[in-house]
């Protein structure tokens, strides 16, 4: 079977498929309309489809022609609250937005989907195809994992692949994965400071919980750079921060969170500890009363070392020595797909997708509402989608 010649032939209706999903951004773990859309992306194949209970997935399970073990495919679905600027004839008028590129990892394991139906006689095991909702940051894959998914061919798979688009960094087509950590822990800080309003003319007879605030936001990224080793990676960046609602009145409340990421239980437990301990010591120092909160959201990405060898060695047989590169170092970003692979041995993997004519160093990222995809890279990752799982079947 040449899966790549047949991916290619199978463009024009990924594109379609991706500029549909594209058209009609949902975010969290309810999308309705992307469920629809991908259920029908699948009608008429071999699969047995089932759907989610508590969220909007769709588990495909393809049983080879003779027995043998299980693999599992995943792509996430969801998107954005960001109000897409990219300028695309098929971007949606609303505050949502495929700005990750999860419109893509759908439209790519759909059409793995399609390739492998067509070669179901010549697969000896089962392919699970996994299309997650609340990627970012609703758990779709725990709720997924504890819908169970890993046992919906009857026993558990012995590999899992994921793979995920850039619009910077790597040009178009570059594949790159590196074994052991590939991805951030992801964690949320939540803070309320709590004051007592009161006239913007004499603050002095009230307790501005704004001041306050932001000292926290700029003692935090102290208390980052000085308490970690600069080759320890950790990042802090406060996503949101409201307060108030006109210039001359002092609010009870000031509301912050941020995201915390890095890739070691030391450096995990140390955030939690110095992160509140800043909160709480900046709200003393005003007399103010402070409410903070340290979620763990998702586990450090840790691929298997062995399961991404396979990964890369696929990209380089199947796409050529010059389409791969090793990940020298992991990325700060966070993935629940590290659920799966905490599960069964896996590899999340990298595909450029900087758009033509764009610099990869200098590109909109993965979540700018300039985000923009090169779309020639669709049949090369569901040929990969499919070339894994072939290849780890006959393994």
């Amino acid at each position: 079977m040449n899966l790549t010649e047949d991916a290619r032939a199978l463009t024009d209706d990924l594109t379609r498929l991706r500029r549909r999903l594209h058209a009609v951004p949902e975010v969290g773990l309810d999308l309705p309309r992307t469920q629809e859309t991908v259920l029908a992306a699948l009608d008429g194949l071999p699969l047995e489809i089932s759907t989610g209970e508590s969220l909007s997935s769709v588990t495909g399970l393809l049983r080879g022609a003779r027995p043998g073990p299980t693999v599992l495919l995943r792509g996430d679905m969801d998107a954005l609250p960001v109000a897409e600027r990219t300028g695309l004839p098929f971007a949606a008028p609303v505050e949502r937005m495929h700005a990750c590129g999860h419109d893509l990892h759908t439209a790519m394991l759909a059409g793995a989907a399609r390739l492998l139906s067509a070669h179901r006689d010549r697969l000896a095991g089962n392919v699970v195809f996994m299309f997650q909702p609340g990627e970012e940051g609703y758990d779709g894959a725990g709720r997924m994992l504890a819908e169970g998914v890993l046992d919906a061919a009857g026993e558990r798979p012995v590999a899992a692949y994921a793979l995920h688009v850039m619009s910077h960094t790597w040009p178009s087509g570059l594949f790159t994965v590196r074994g052991g950590p590939a991805m951030a822990s992801s964690n949320v800080l939540r803070v309320t400071v709590r004051g007592a309003g009161g006239h913007g003319s004499v603050p002095h007879l009230a307790k501005d919980p704004i001041p306050a605030a932001c000292e926290m936001v700029t003692a935090l990224q102290t208390f980052v750079t000085r308490s970690f080793d600069v080759f320890e990676p950790v990042v802090l960046t406060v996503g949101t921060f409201h307060a108030g609602t006109a210039t001359n009145i002092i609010p009870d409340t000031a509301t912050f969170a941020a995201t915390i990421r890095c890739f070691s239980a030391v450096a995990l437990e140390r955030l939690r500890e110095g992160t509140l301990a800043v909160c709480r010591g900046v709200a003393a120092a005003h007399g103010l009363e402070v409410d903070a909160e340290f979620t763990h959201q998702y586990p450090v990405t840790v691929n298997d070392a062995a399961e991404a060898e396979f990964a890369a060695r696929t990209v380089r047989e199947v796409h050529g020595e010059e389409r791969f590169e090793p990940l020298e170092n992991p990325i700060l970003g966070a993935e629940d797909f590290s659920r799966v692979i905490d599960e069964v041995p896996g590899a999340m993997l990298f595909l450029g997708a900087t758009p033509p004519g764009a610099d990869p160093g200098s590109a909109p990222v993965n979540h700018s509402p300039l985000a923009a995809f090169d779309e020639s890279v669709l049949p090369d990752g569901a040929a990969l989608y499919a070339e894994l799982a072939v290849r780890r079947l006959a393994a």
